[in-house]
């Protein structure tokens, strides 16, 4: 069956900002730890008093895109089966020709936002309800960074998912344990569950620990202790958010090798693109609070 969605138009130039109430309070009633960010992409377009566009200076890891502000690549949709009211969308295009960086020139377009001098917070709950489309060596994430120079202020990546349906990935970065982390882990969904399907993927941060969940369960723990044995904690310091839609790259080529005709990504994801299938799709964003006995 074919879904048809809703698409709450944006600007044509850039995308549109809106002040949206974002259900904080109703969140917070109904849960015992205080909320502190919320968003529930509900409005008519991305709250940019919550959020940043990044542009098309910023260039990492040998990706294939380029983020661009845009209606094309980051919107809010309605009518998303299973979704509570809208939904984020990031988005990749096939746009070749639109990249002004000769030294990177990529043929895709896409979108990434962040909470950096909006929002950040240091210790609490992290959490994000996901999915995504299946197709190898795209390179969607979930994650909080640090305000000042990486890896020194530290990275903890929620989710990242390159393409291989059956799992996700979480790691943390940080000074003596950066790029090929050893603190990393896979999770592997159950027979019958993917990444197409919703899932709550959430980080419980605390001084000695830090917790990775989906839907609720705890998957993966890192405590001070093993960090500490490869560098500095670099975890009592603000972090903000990020979500991002990233193609090929680093990560994608070491799972799955390909190098043609784009770096992690083969033709069958191309044509996808193209057909205008990937999508990352966020229900909510929701940060809390420790508990007021533990933090």
């Amino acid at each position: 069956m074919k879904t048809v969605l809703t698409i709450m138009a944006a600007s044509l130039a850039s995308s549109a900002c809106v002040t949206a109430p974002d259900g904080a309070t109703d969140i917070a009633q109904a849960n015992e730890r205080r909320i502190i960010f919320a968003d529930e992409f509900s409005g008519t377009a991305l709250d940019c008093t919550k959020w940043n566009f990044e542009g098309r200076e910023f260039w990492v890891n040998d990706e294939q895109q380029v983020y661009v502000d845009s209606p094309d690549t980051i919107f809010i949709a309605d009518g998303l089966p299973g979704a509570d009211g809208g939904a984020l969308v990031l988005k990749p295009l096939y746009r070749p020709g639109e990249d002004p960086r000769s030294d990177r020139k990529a043929d895709f377009i896409s979108g990434r936002i962040n909470s950096q001098g909006k929002f950040d917070f240091t210790h609490g709950r992290a959490e994000a309800r996901i999915k995504m489309t299946d197709h190898v060596g795209v390179w969607p994430a979930f994650w909080l960074l640090g305000n000042d120079k990486w890896p020194d202020t530290g990275e903890i990546d929620i989710m990242e998912y390159v393409g291989e349906k059956d799992w996700v990935g979480v790691a943390l970065h940080g000074p003596g344990y950066s790029g090929e982390t050893p603190l990393v882990d896979k999770y592997i969904f159950p027979a019958g569950t993917d990444v197409t399907q919703w899932h709550d993927y959430a980080v419980e941060w605390t001084r000695d620990a830090i917790v990775f969940e989906i839907d609720g369960r705890p998957t993966y723990r890192v405590t001070r202790p093993m960090v500490e044995h490869y560098g500095r904690w670099s975890f009592d310091n603000p972090k903000y958010v990020i979500l991002n839609y990233a193609l090929g790259g680093a990560y994608p080529v070491k799972t799955n090798g390909i190098r043609k005709p784009y770096a992690g990504m083969p033709q069958g994801t191309v044509d996808a693109i193209k057909r205008g299938e990937a999508a990352m799709y966020v229900d909510w964003v929701r940060v809390s609070a420790p508990p007021a006995a533990s933090d």
